[in-house]
């Protein structure tokens, strides 16, 4: 057995949920020395480039989610043409829905609509479209934006289990994606309708929307809420942010040309930079 083996393995027994809020917790605490240290020692360790942040002095964010979930300069992240990354990060996989089935890392596949909250009819748009996955390292930007223009119809909070959600991990746990707590957002966009799904892992405190605010932590059944009044939100919109780390997943109806350049599990992708255009049908 191997270390990330043995990585992913340990975290079968842990408690994730409650390690998650206890953190949370942590990270919400406004005491100045304590957040201070927090937020020093974590641009350390992580070697986080503050220069691009709106307010790039550390001391002055309330908290060390207010720290985590920084607003960048408005010329640090340009929105480039065709579909763009949601956030900053790891472009682990893309690629094609094989009647209903996604890839997860080598040799790891799960169901798209056990992604998408067990609801067919919500997952039937998707089955033989493309998909993208960013993961977010912990030093990256955690605002998360539209890769497209486009108006929300549904969202659908699934309840999970709290996995790292690292390369390693994702190459070792059947249906991690599919496993964990996430939110499910679904847009109608020009290009039909997208699937936007912010999954939750260990430590990560919440989920926020621009339209809802905090998300989770919630009950243990799936709840939807469907849209009547438009919200609408452009091609490089903040749609939400993580207080702390996680993964974005983006799924489409029709055949997406990802850029041949961004090679999998090894690419680092900025927000609003390209990652391909939609093929022509």
């Amino acid at each position: 057995m191997d270390r990330d083996q043995l990585f992913s393995l340990i975290q079968y027994p842990l408690p994730h949920h409650l390690i998650s809020r206890l953190v949370g917790q942590l990270a919400e605490c406004r005491t100045p020395w304590l957040k201070n240290l927090l937020i020093e020692q974590f641009i350390r360790v992580f070697d986080v480039d503050m220069s691009q942040a709106l307010e790039p002095n550390p001391h002055t964010y309330d908290c060390f989610n207010a720290f985590f979930t920084r607003a960048m300069r408005d010329d640090a992240r340009p929105i480039g043409d065709g579909l763009v990354s949601p956030t900053d990060g790891v472009l682990s996989q893309s690629g094609r829905i094989e009647h209903g089935t996604l890839i997860q890392a080598k040799g790891q596949a799960y169901s798209l609509t056990t992604l998408l909250g067990g609801d067919s009819r919500r997952a039937e748009p998707f089955r033989n479209g493309s998909f993208a996955t960013i993961y977010l390292s912990p030093r990256d930007y955690h605002r998360v934006h539209m890769p497209l223009g486009g108006t929300l119809r549904e969202m659908a909070y699934v309840p999970g289990r709290l996995f790292s959600v690292n390369l390693a991990t994702a190459a070792n746990v059947p249906g991690l994606f599919a496993r964990n707590e996430r939110l499910v957002c679904i847009f109608d966009t020009e290009f039909g309708p997208m699937a936007m799904v912010l999954v939750g892992a260990m430590i990560v405190a919440a989920i926020e929307t621009v339209w809802a605010g905090q998300i989770t932590p919630k009950s243990g059944q799936v709840q939807t809420t469907r849209y009547n009044e438009a919200i609408e939100l452009a091609k490089g919109a903040e749609m939400g942010r993580f207080k702390l780390g996680s993964t974005v997943i983006l799924c489409f109806p029709r055949p997406v040309d990802f850029r041949e350049d961004l090679s999998i599990n090894n690419s680092m992708v900025s927000m609003g930079q390209p990652l391909g255009q939609f093929h022509d049908t």
